[in-house]
């Protein structure tokens, strides 16, 4: 099966703000940040409240990430993750499908 290449792909998004607001607060919930912290092995994270739509691979976007993003990717102060499914189902997010958070480590 061959390979489909993508060279345009819009990865803009707009949340309602009712939606952002709770998915935030999902994000922010204290025993989320403490999954997090031990999955990333980080004393404390703190989510900064940015969120990116992953995107296909390809040479301007060879990490799947919007390219002004990567920064946080190649950091070792910062982790990116998958936003949970059941987090994007309980803020009524369908569209984008997927979602992924960057969170700072502040200890």
């Amino acid at each position: 099966m061959p390979f489909k290449i993508v060279k345009n792909f819009d990865s803009s998004f707009t949340l309602e703000a009712e939606a952002q607001k709770t998915l935030f607060n999902l994000l922010k919930n204290e025993s989320f940040l403490q999954q997090v912290c031990q999955q990333s092995k980080f004393g404390k994270v703190e989510f900064t409240e940015l969120l990116f739509q992953p995107v296909p691979y390809s040479l301007s976007t060879p990490k799947g990430m919007p390219a002004e993003l990567e920064k946080y990717h190649d950091s070792d102060e910062y982790v990116i993750i998958n936003v949970p499914r059941n987090f994007m189902f309980t803020a009524k997010i369908f569209q984008p499908s997927r979602l992924c958070a960057i969170y700072q480590n502040i200890g």
